[in-house]
């Protein structure tokens, strides 16, 4: 009675029965996993969300793509990253989630398809399947820093292909797209009559970027439909006030025919509350402090995980350019996870399997770079000391 959009497998993965039992029974490990800022001892100011207790919000007065004074502020925003995009092409969604079920329902009719990289994040496979289209993987490949596999990518172009999707940072590689591979990607799209969509939520988290780096997808004036996606999530280190936000770039007629179309869509659903359209101007400017100390965290904890991976020569570090994670390549001497099982129960300490992310074999293990310092340091030692006589 149930729709195939939804998996019928829906119990949990070996290393997620692991961690359970490890509560249910009491015994603490340090969680190498955390993506939530909010529980990563970073330090709020008390009142940063007093803005969403504003009267204004008492009114509703509800617009397809969200309230004016909002979708300025967040073209003020790529203005500071040195991106032009006008306010009107602004539009604001409950999430990044959110985000990308409004551009497949945009762009992609049931049994369609997007291009996604791999290795990513695994949620793409369940936005795409809830929505009725294919998400077809192309690689990218680590040569002293990640790049796409233009030949891979063009390969997997098909006759129902209707858009590419980059993550710039990637999560969890940390690759940035460069401005070549950008170039390349315009000339696919142009070519096959695709959108390129860009997901750039970690754009605020430069780590250690490659000479070339692009700004964003929408750096450039260009004829194809560009799209960039973003949000409060992490760009103000702020998950729980739920907003993201589409900006669309391309020639004119061709924005303004997905815009009347995209507000149709968020019409229907009307989904972001009064009370953060109302407060984002000003969380724009108070939340600066929160984005600073979580790129100080990230970046002191990675030159920390730097210096340790450089006592053990069977581990490698893996160049993360922004974002919150990063990737060791370690022995592959057993399978992903069983490792990470033996670590949590042995070491206590929980590590993501590469796995978890399409990486395309075993011997992989991905950190978060947000744990306070004590523990990430703690912590780490204990995984490279596993593999310190390998």
């Amino acid at each position: 009675m149930f729709s195939s959009r939804v998996p019928t497998d829906l119990g949990p993965n070996a290393v997620a029965a692991a961690v359970e039992r490890m509560r249910l029974s009491g015994r603490g490990f340090d969680d190498l996993t955390v993506s939530n800022p909010t529980l990563a001892a970073i330090d709020y100011p008390p009142d940063l969300l007093a803005p969403l207790g504003a009267s204004t919000a008492l009114v509703y007065d509800p617009q397809p793509f969200g309230a004016a004074a909002a979708r300025a502020a967040v073209a003020a925003d790529y203005h500071r990253r040195g991106v032009h995009v006008p306010a009107s092409h602004v539009a604001l969604t409950a999430s990044s989630s959110e985000s990308y079920a409004f551009l497949f329902k945009l762009l992609c009719d049931p049994g369609d398809s997007v291009l996604v990289p791999t290795p990513s994040y695994p949620l793409f496979e369940h936005l795409t399947r809830l929505e009725q289209v294919h998400a077809l993987p192309y690689a990218t490949q680590y040569h002293g820093t990640w790049g796409l596999d233009l030949d891979d990518l063009k390969q997997a172009i098909g006759k129902r292909t209707r858009a590419i999707l980059v993550v710039s940072p990637n999560n969890p590689t940390g690759g940035w797209l460069k401005r070549d591979e950008l170039t390349a990607l315009l000339g696919f799209c142009a070519e096959h009559r695709l959108a390129l969509i860009g997901d750039e939520v970690f754009c605020d988290y430069p780590i250690d970027p490659a000479p070339g780096a692009a700004r964003s997808v929408l750096e450039r004036e260009e004829t194809v439909l560009t799209i960039g996606i973003g949000g409060a999530s992490k760009s103000l280190g702020l998950p729980q006030v739920k907003l993201g936000w589409i900006a669309l770039k391309g020639s004119g007629a061709l924005v303004q025919s997905a815009l009347m179309r995209l507000e149709l869509i968020a019409d229907t659903y009307l989904s972001v509350n009064t009370p953060v359209q109302q407060a984002l101007p000003r969380l724009f400017e108070e939340a600066q402090v929160v984005r600073r100390q979580i790129r100080s965290r990230v970046l002191h904890n990675y030159h920390v995980l730097q210096q340790l991976v450089s006592h053990v020569p069977s581990c490698q570090l893996l160049r993360a350019e922004g974002g919150w994670s990063a990737v060791l390549r370690i022995p592959h001497t057993m399978p992903e996870d069983q490792r990470v099982i033996r670590l949590l129960e042995e070491d206590r300490v929980l590590v993501h399997p590469g796995y978890f992310f399409d990486f395309p074999r075993d011997g992989y293990l991905i950190v978060s770079l947000l744990p306070r310092p004590d523990a990430f340091r703690s912590a780490l030692e204990r995984v490279l000391d596993t593999f310190s006589h390998a």
